[in-house]
């Protein structure tokens, strides 16, 4: 792959760093699962949080820029979206650590077969 395209992937692909920050925040987790199933007004969304409208605003703010939300506007109203699609890259940094703790497991769940056998 040439840097010109790597260059133009990296531009549509969302940022596994970005996601990632954008995830670690548990009032953004929350927003995101407003959003998962259609659209919602920010307005709405707002309306499930304690915090100030523009501090709403700031962390749908991060989820766009992340990639993790699509906003629409309709009116003067701005409609946001989960965008699935951009987990991916979370899931496939997470699918690399996968296999290890599914042997960690299966050595687990063996050794108590084998006592439980013995005893």
């Amino acid at each position: 792959m040439t840097a010109a395209m790597r260059s133009s992937a990296d531009d549509t692909a969302p940022n596994t760093d970005a996601v990632l920050r954008a995830l670690a925040d548990p009032q953004r987790r929350r927003m995101l699962r407003l959003v998962r199933n259609e659209e919602v007004a920010a307005g709405e969304i707002a309306a499930h949080f304690e915090i100030t409208q523009q501090a709403v605003s700031q962390h749908l703010r991060v989820l766009k820029h992340a990639g993790l939300v699509s906003e629409r506007r309709e009116g003067t109203r701005r409609l946001y979206a989960l965008r699935p699609e951009s987990l991916e890259p979370v899931r496939a940094v997470l699918e690399e650590f996968w296999p290890a703790a599914l042997d960690r497991l299966k050595q687990v769940v063996e050794a108590n077969k084998e006592k439980r056998q013995r005893g």
